[in-house]
């Protein structure tokens, strides 16, 4: 794959205060776990979007070069956007961007890149397995 797919909303959550921090905003490890859930959906659609192998389920691999640049607060709705940027043999690599819909305004909060990879959960190895095999 030589360029990244466009960007897709993989997924978009209304910040609660269920979600918070003791500071008042809202915890890291939540923007985290939409993040992972944000690329695993997008690997997953990807892989269904191009015939890929039906028994390939993504796993996550790695979350990596994750930026935290503004706070999220408490009513704000939150938008992941996802790009493909990579497709490997057996995993792919997403780029996801996070943005805070508050207000009229619309704020660029973090970004981060997951590695995920296609393992066979039918069998109890769950081994990785090739994502598009040739025919």
């Amino acid at each position: 794959m030589s360029e990244p797919t466009p960007p897709y909303i993989a997924v978009q959550v209304p910040m609660m205060p269920r979600d918070t921090n003791r500071h008042g905003t809202i915890f890291g490890g939540v923007l985290l776990s939409y993040i992972d859930l944000a690329g695993a959906i997008t690997a997953q659609r990807e892989l269904q979007l191009r015939g890929g192998n039906p028994k390939a389920s993504f796993v996550t691999v790695a979350i990596n070069r994750v930026e935290f640049k503004k706070p999220v607060l408490v009513g704000d709705v939150v938008r992941f956007e996802t790009s493909v940027v990579r497709v490997g043999r057996t995993s792919m690599t997403v780029h996801i961007e996070v943005y805070a819909e508050r207000g009229a305004d619309t704020i660029h909060v973090t970004s981060a890149e997951g590695v995920f990879v296609g393992v066979d959960l039918s069998t109890p190895e769950r081994k990785p397995v090739e994502l598009f095999p040739k025919a």
